[in-house]
């Protein structure tokens, strides 16, 4: 075999589009809030992202990432996005329980996207797993 067979071509990266999603005037907002990040999804009825962020992403580290301040610049950054792309109102899906779950809420309202709906969907289960052992501080 020769070189020239075993190398892959040099633009299969590049011929890879780059998928469209179709931005509405009305989407979602998923908040996920754990103890450590928040993560802030927007995306349409169908479930594509239009626009993310996190707390890591906007460069806080460590215990930073799980605060109200860190939320809420996350979640501005994300609105921001999604508000130049086309999306106006949302439903917002809250999961976790993290801090930071209402101040991103009020940024992402305060970005000009209108919040129609809350709802929170935390996990919590019917008596299912045990739970691991409690801290000891």
């Amino acid at each position: 075999m020769s070189k020239a067979q075993v190398q892959q071509p040099v633009s299969a990266k590049a011929a890879a589009k780059k998928r469209v999603v179709k931005v509405d005037a009305y989407g979602d907002a998923h908040i996920t809030a754990s103890f450590n990040n928040i993560i802030i999804s927007l995306t349409n009825k169908t479930g594509q992202v239009i626009s993310w962020s996190s707390a890591g992403k906007m460069g806080f580290k460590g215990s930073k990432k799980n605060t109200p301040y860190a939320a809420q610049m996350a979640a501005a950054d994300a609105a921001k996005t999604a508000f130049d792309a086309g999306l106006k109102r949302v439903d917002v899906f809250v999961k976790g329980p993290g801090a930071g779950r209402e101040s991103s809420m009020r940024a992402i309202s305060q970005s000009g996207i209108e919040i129609v709906m809350i709802k929170d969907v935390t996990p919590l289960p019917h008596n299912g797993c045990r739970p691991p052992k409690k801290r000891r501080v």
